[in-house]
């Protein structure tokens, strides 16, 4: 007897957990690790730090919505109360008000992000804006240029950053020189698919719909968010040699046109992934109104 569609035999879903937890511990792993000797990486902590998805909750595997649980194992997943059980096994229930409304923000935010054309030109001056005129450097690591060959890139250089979280940490001396004035308000408005962060952040709203969003998923953007991040820390005034990652020199024009190809080619990484987080929004959403969200 075959099970009905939609429904996952227990040995079928275990291998699927199994190889999720398998892929994600080749990130978590090394995490741990460094805080049990509390070392700290400038580059990778960023993603289990400024990122609040802990390690224990990224090797949790689930598996989206329209999947079926079978086996006695899978009650396990009713302590989570988006959780329920049918005749046929455990799945997700429909949102709960609260992470409706998450998923309408993302489904506006990611909609209109895809929508715009990618602005490929900032060199990753961000994180250079964000130790300008200061002593105050988010990173103990030397600047490569020091504070005034920094201070000399900043100050030649168009900066035009659109992405809010990033734009909140430029230093009070290089907030004036951003050709863009980003907030909160306006991120939906503002944010565009060419941008680093805007394309690490897939990984945020994968797991803000967490434990709806399928892990196969939520690993897939964390994977682009990890590559992402090397490239914005390789661009950035830091010397980070001596970890192995060797400088992208936006301060010439050779390393200029080295960034702008590696954030060509993520933007079309993540154009897939982007669209697959506003269909999951879009199911989620639907189930909820009857099938009436056409956004």
């Amino acid at each position: 007897m075959t099970a009905p569609e939609g429904v996952l035999p227990e040995p079928a879903w275990h291998a699927l957990r199994e190889a999720h937890v398998t892929r994600v511990r080749q990130w978590t792993d090394p995490h741990q690790e460094r805080r049990r000797r509390k070392e700290k990486h400038p580059v990778l902590d960023f993603l289990f730090t400024y990122y609040s998805h802990r390690p224990a909750h990224l090797e949790r595997w689930h598996p989206g919505p329209g999947v079926v649980l079978a086996g006695d194992s899978a009650r396990d997943y009713l302590r989570w109360s988006a959780y329920r059980e049918t005749a046929d096994g455990v799945t997700l229930g429909p949102l709960s008000p609260g992470r409706q409304a998450t998923a309408e923000f993302v489904l506006a935010l990611l909609s209109a992000t895809a929508s715009r054309p990618p602005r490929l030109g900032c060199f990753g001056l961000h994180e250079w804006a964000m130790v300008y005129r200061t002593q105050d450097v988010r990173h103990a690591w030397p600047l490569r240029l020091g504070p005034t060959g920094t201070d000399d890139v900043v100050e030649s250089s168009t900066i035009k950053c659109s992405h809010f979280d990033a734009y909140r940490f430029f230093t009070p001396p290089a907030r004036p020189l951003n050709t863009l004035e980003p907030s909160r308000e306006a991120q939906v408005e503002l944010e565009q698919p060419g941008c680093l962060h805007a394309n690490m952040d897939l990984f945020k709203w994968a797991y803000k719909l967490d434990p709806f969003t399928p892990s196969s998923l939520v690993a897939d953007c964390f994977d682009l968010a990890v590559d992402v991040r090397t490239l914005d820390m390789r661009a950035s005034p830091y010397d980070l040699s001596d970890l192995g990652y060797e400088p992208v020199r936006i301060e010439t024009e050779r390393g200029r046109a080295e960034y702008v190809r590696a954030q060509s080619a993520f933007t079309e990484r993540a154009t897939p992934l982007r669209a697959r987080l506003i269909t999951l929004c879009r199911e989620l959403l639907s189930e909820v109104d009857g099938g009436t969200h056409h956004e």
